[in-house]
């Protein structure tokens, strides 16, 4: 099975199993660390996450929805995606992110 790396708010990083064709976001709330209160959909912003810079140029690029919806949230940096707009392919194995509280 494949697997990403997630850092939690108190910095413990987290190996989790990965499934392919599933959000991120989906992966990360089904082992308990996050809400994904929209369940996907690019509304609610509390998928919010930055992703390890070396894995920013083999994401597709955020599209008008997230940009719309990162604009929600304070401390939006360069790194910064949503994980419900990430697709898990075995090409991400590995893949590498921290949790942004969502009250950062």
């Amino acid at each position: 099975m494949s697997f990403i790396f997630v850092e939690d708010a108190a910095g413990t990083e987290h190996r989790l199993d990965a499934v392919e064709g599933w959000r991120v976001m989906e992966i990360v709330r089904d082992h308990g660390l996050m809400d994904g209160m929209c369940g996907g959909a690019c509304e609610c912003a509390t998928c919010h996450v930055e992703v390890e810079a070396s894995w920013l140029d083999r994401l597709p690029p955020r599209s008008d929805d997230e940009e719309a919806a990162l604009d929600t949230v304070p401390d939006v940096g360069a790194r910064s995606r949503l994980a419900c707009q990430i697709l898990y392919s075995d090409a991400l194995a590995g893949l590498r992110l921290k949790l942004v509280p969502p009250d950062a």
